[in-house]
């Protein structure tokens, strides 16, 4: 028996049904195709049905979803419900007779279950402190005075008329800096003064100091100036209007007054540290994701970076450039997006469907314009699979990389045509596949990786359009996405390769593979292999060797930082060679023998170096060649030497004879 149940509705034969391609999709996912012209009225008693057998249920309808809900519930099933959206996505369009095989793509995805969302807790007990130039601060407060505990702090530019009675604390000073989110905000203000109570047409402040200290819930800032965080508009709990702007006060004192209780916030971001190619030993290899973070929630720490999850906002910015799988994007996870990608573009060439052109989006901005599209205009190709993210920014390379792996011709990427924060490293990440694909020789005269950057739904098709005639660059793979992103991202790429690919692609900056190249200087000090945070560069135990394996290289620069000859450079690419998946050795040198026992230790190289520099330097320690024939021993003779030889490693020179005070008088010739 099919373990799933799909309905497939016309909605009222609003649209056509090819129940072949619609068939052998579900058949080759497992599931019991049903359909129906009205499921959500009059054919209800089908769904009532398929719930009796307890078995998972897929809708084929987004807008009566709540009412499939609410039936379940009161039916008492607990059977596992999806819904997908197959006529805006693909019913509702001019090529609605061929999309068969993209509906049963749609079905195939939605039936990928999402995993729980993990939470962060916030609290406020509205605790709030108001920032303002003029009147229009005092008046706002004012309006939020029976909701929220308040203080108001003016910058004093502006005279302002004493209110009548003092309901709330009116201060004057200016804000330095502000930390913090929603709950737990600090300020430092400067120039802070209270009011003269005497104060009669307009406030006369009192003696003013610096660097006071504000703690507060939330921050309503109207004072027209800069925003105290970066991408301050992310910032929950800090509210900033333009005092000028009546309409935007009046949006912020409705926002303000509902923010107070305990609020459960997305944890956008898994981190694990130990996985993080920062620093190490106080040395800076990566920063990608500081280099990109919006909102600040991203801080330098001693071995990894801190990430906030109470700041944090969700972009992903951080996943989508992490070399190393250190943070990753939780909102699915990748393991969940990539099955629901691979569900789409593998149940589409089982129905099937040909040559796709994936739409990546999201809820905010693309559901939208997809909508629009398919009720006022000719709605998607047949060939164009939408899959909606979170967000868009925190797509990974192995996700672009595994598209065209798993048969995509072509990936698009749905933006606002005002760019938003955090999306940098999602155009470097299509950067980086548009590239590997021109080095595989697989380039078009239009990119197969891009962005389409518009508000508006028609100039969206317009924009699709030239990427229908592309064709997938390779047959479709069939490996499941199992491992990390990297091991994904290897997989992929060696699927794209193919078996006549070049061995070499060279790659830009900051690409998340490439060769660590030692130079001649290398005195095998290993201190690279230390803070290498994936292994990439390691040692032999049993011979003085330095290894890479170029297959585990992210190009973080811990590396190239920490060598103390600086003899290490950093060279992104890509090699498909069978030695990249292999430690290669990159500099050896004969072990130096301990002169007492053969225990090999050390370098003679080394060794050698160290005895020339000693000598040199004239160091009373090793002025004698018995102490000097020292360091050629292993640490264990060399305690036995020194005890047997009478070598005294604490001994120095003689030292001079104490003089007094008698001495000096009666070298003068005086007596004491």
């Amino acid at each position: 028996m099919n373990e799933r149940i799909a309905f497939v509705c016309s909605c009222e034969d609003s649209m056509p049904l090819d129940g072949k391609a619609l068939g052998s999709g579900c058949a080759a996912r497992g599931t019991e195709l049903r359909t129906a012209e009205q499921l959500c009225r009059s054919q209800l008693d089908r769904f009532l049905a398929a719930l009796e057998t307890g078995r998972p249920i897929t809708v084929a309808c987004t807008q009566e979803a709540p009412l499939f809900a609410q039936e379940a519930e009161a039916a008492g099933a607990t059977t596992p419900l999806a819904f997908v959206n197959v006529r805006e996505h693909a019913g509702w369009s001019a090529e609605a007779a061929a999309a068969g095989p993209k509906m049963a793509a749609l079905l195939a995805a939605a039936a990928v279950p999402l995993p729980q969302i993990p939470l962060v807790s916030l609290k406020s007990e509205g605790i709030t402190l108001v920032l303002g130039r003029d009147a229009v601060a005092i008046a706002a407060a004012e309006r939020l005075s029976d909701r929220l505990d308040l203080t108001v702090l003016l910058t004093g530019a502006e005279p302002v008329t004493p209110p009548r009675s003092a309901e709330f604390p009116i201060l004057r000073g200016r804000a330095r800096t502000a930390t913090g989110w929603l709950g737990s905000f600090e300020v430092v203000v400067d120039g802070y003064a209270a009011p003269s109570p005497s104060s009669r047409a307009a406030f006369v402040w009192g003696a003013a100091k610096d660097a006071a200290r504000s703690r507060c819930d939330i921050i309503l800032d109207l004072t027209g100036g800069a925003p105290l965080f970066p991408a301050g508009a992310l910032r929950q709990g800090y509210l900033r209007a333009d005092p000028g702007d009546a309409a935007a006060v009046e949006r912020l004192i409705g926002e303000a007054g509902g923010l107070v209780g305990e609020f459960d916030k997305p944890r956008f971001v898994q981190f694990d540290a130990g996985l993080c190619a920062h620093s190490r030993n106080r040395r800076t290899g990566c920063t990608r994701c500081l280099d990109l973070c919006p909102t600040g929630a991203i801080t330098p720490g001693k071995d990894s970076v801190q990430i906030s999850a109470e700041i944090c906002a969700g972009c992903g910015a951080c996943a989508a450039v992490c070399p190393t799988g250190a943070a990753t994007y939780a909102l699915p996870p990748p393991t969940t997006t990539l099955a629901r990608l691979r569900a789409l573009l593998l149940g589409f060439a089982e129905a099937g469907g040909h040559d796709p052109v994936l739409l990546l989006h999201d809820a905010a901005h693309g559901e939208p314009l997809l909508d629009a599209l398919a009720r006022h205009g000719e709605g998607l190709p047949a060939r164009v699979l939408p899959l909606r993210l979170n967000k868009v920014s925190q797509l990974d390379l192995a996700i672009l990389a595994a598209a065209f792996a798993w048969g995509a011709a072509a990936v698009r990427v749905l933006l606002p045509a005002k760019r938003g924060h955090g999306v940098e490293g999602l155009f470097r990440n299509l950067d980086y596949a548009g590239v590997a694909l021109d080095g595989l020789g697989l380039a078009t005269a239009l990119p197969r990786a891009a962005a389409i950057e518009t508000d508006d739904p028609f100039t969206l098709a317009e924009a699709l359009a030239p990427a229908m005639p592309l064709r997938a660059p390779r047959p479709a793979a069939q490996f499941l996405a199992l491992g990390s992103l990297r091991e994904i991202l290897r997989q992929s790429l060696g699927a794209l390769h193919g078996a006549a690919g070049p061995e070499l692609v060279p790659m830009p900056e900051k690409a998340p593979f490439g060769l660590a190249r030692v130079a001649e200087g290398c005195t095998l000090c290993l201190a690279c292999t230390m803070v290498c945070p994936t292994g990439a560069l390691g040692a032999n135990p049993e011979t003085p060797q330095l290894r890479f394996l170029e297959d585990a290289c992210v190009q973080c620069g811990l590396c190239a930082t920490t060598c103390p000859e600086q003899v290490i450079t950093l060279e992104p690419r890509l090699n498909f060679a069978a030695t990249a998946a292999q430690p290669q050795v990159v500099k050896e040198e004969a072990p130096a023998h301990c002169t007492r026992c053969a225990k090999p230790f050390g370098t003679r190289s080394s060794i050698a170096r160290v005895k020339t520099k000693l000598t040199a330097s004239g160091h009373w320690m090793f002025a004698e060649p018995a102490r000097l024939a020292v360091l050629e021993m292993c640490e264990d003779c060399r305690a036995v030497a020194a005890t047997e030889g009478g070598v005294d490693p604490y001994a120095g020179p003689a030292r001079p004879a104490t003089r007094t005070s008698e001495d000096w008088l009666r070298e003068r010739g005086e007596e004491a």
